[in-house]
């Protein structure tokens, strides 16, 4: 009945006593009883399944009896609003005294179409997939498959693919950080899997440049303590307290590892946990003479492990280009697939895949003069560029644009390689 119902009835009831559900249903088929005629008699709508199951909801308090009645109808209105008025001649309940009072007539009808506006909206507005991905969606998400695909083993450990070969590791707690780091483009990242570091790491961290990030947690603590005992570790990064290196995006994650500091700091001189994992860069420890030692053997900085997905992976130790066209050359004419930011006196400051030169240029601090991109250039990174303050970018091939910003200075390697620019 509630399914093809109309209209539903709703009065309220009074009793001058105590009173049940019962009480209120045998009033309502008894005192209705030949009132309207045999047309309208409630016994016979209901037999029919003209009229529904009546509701009754009553409660008593001090000796009064209030509650609530609904009476479910296909009736057209005319027959809905007689019934309903026939209800208000009630004027016992059992033994006691008692009123009931129509409140309200509500169209089931209007009650579902609102339901089905209220939903239609919702559908309209979560149910579509109206996302179109750009060119550079497509290949930045599929690149990102590549790099989880990358992921290898090294003596049965989850690790990174340059994990073998690399100079200098990461050493992290599980399979689900070695992802994290491939998925921003970190490949020299290898899991100990546990509190138990395996030979096999301890081993490696005797022949390698180790830097341990771990999680923000005693777990990571512990990992550490065990690693200093059965290894060496060089440097020291902390995801910020109470989070896991896993859960950290890409400006985090960079900035934990920016923040590293030599394990002769954390172990000698005591330093708290949430300095190492400081992601403004605030809180970061003044380097010691042994951090700028063991920097100047490595031969990269922090601000580059920041900025240069393969400065992490492998300390550049090639002497660098004198001029804007050199670099135009190393990074163009040799086909590196890369892009080099630039200061205003042509060093390097930051260094990463072409692919991920949006991301980048977007995280890379300071803020570079000159952008060299093995690739072509499109209107997305100039966009940025311009916001950024770039003055400068040299490519090996310029997109269509459909504005180019006055404040960046855009040439194609061949352009430039009569009067290259110092």
């Amino acid at each position: 009945m509630e399914d093809t119902s109309k209209y539903l009835i709703h009065a309220n009831v009074t009793a001058d006593g105590v009173v049940e559900r019962s009480d209120v249903v045998g009033a309502v088929f008894g005192q209705t009883e030949g009132l309207l005629g045999d047309d309208l008699d409630l016994r016979d709508l209901r037999a029919s399944g003209r009229v529904g199951r009546i509701d009754v909801e009553v409660g008593s308090t001090r000796g009064q009896s209030y509650g609530h009645l609904t009476i479910a109808t296909s009736l057209d209105k005319v027959e809905t609003a007689t019934l309903a008025a026939s209800l208000e001649t009630i004027t016992r309940i059992g033994p006691c005294r008692a009123e009931l009072e129509v409140i309200e007539i509500e169209d089931a009808r209007a009650a579902k179409r609102k339901d089905v506006v209220e939903r239609a909206k919702e559908l309209l507005e979560t149910g579509f997939d109206d996302s179109v991905m750009s060119s550079e969606e497509i290949l930045a998400e599929v690149r990102q498959h590549v790099r989880v695909e990358d992921i290898t083993e090294y003596e049965g450990l989850p690790a990174g693919p340059r994990v073998a070969d690399s100079d200098a590791i990461i050493v992290v707690e599980g399979r689900a950080d070695v992802l994290t780091l491939l998925k921003y483009g970190v490949k020299n990242a290898i899991a100990v899997e546990g509190t138990n570091v395996p030979e096999a790491v301890a081993d490696l961290t005797t022949r390698r440049t180790v830097t341990a990030f771990l999680d923000g947690d005693r777990g990571g603590d512990l990992i550490l303590e065990e690693l200093s005992q059965v290894g060496e570790i060089d440097y020291v990064a902390f995801a910020p307290a109470g989070s896991s290196v896993e859960d950290l995006d890409h400006h985090g994650l960079f900035a934990a590892l920016r923040n590293k500091v030599p394990y002769d700091a954390v172990a000698g001189l005591n330093v708290p946990r949430e300095a190492v994992a400081a992601t403004d860069g605030s809180a970061s420890p003044a380097p010691t003479e042994g951090d700028r030692r063991e920097r100047s053997d490595v031969g990269s900085t922090d601000d580059e492990t920041a900025t240069d997905d393969e400065a992490v992976t492998e300390p550049e130790t090639t002497t660098e280009p004198e001029t804007i066209y050199g670099h135009a050359t190393a990074v163009i004419r040799e086909g590196t697939d890369r892009v080099r930011f630039l200061d205003g006196g042509g060093e390097v400051i930051g260094e990463s895949d072409a692919g991920a030169a949006y991301e980048s240029l977007d995280g890379v601090e300071p803020v570079p003069t000159t952008l060299v991109l093995d690739g072509v250039l499109d209107q997305r990174l100039v966009d940025l560029a311009a916001d950024r303050g770039v003055d400068r970018i040299v490519a090996s091939a310029l997109g269509e644009f459909t504005k180019r910003p006055t404040s960046v200075a855009v040439h194609a390697i061949d352009d430039v390689a009569e009067n290259p620019p110092r």
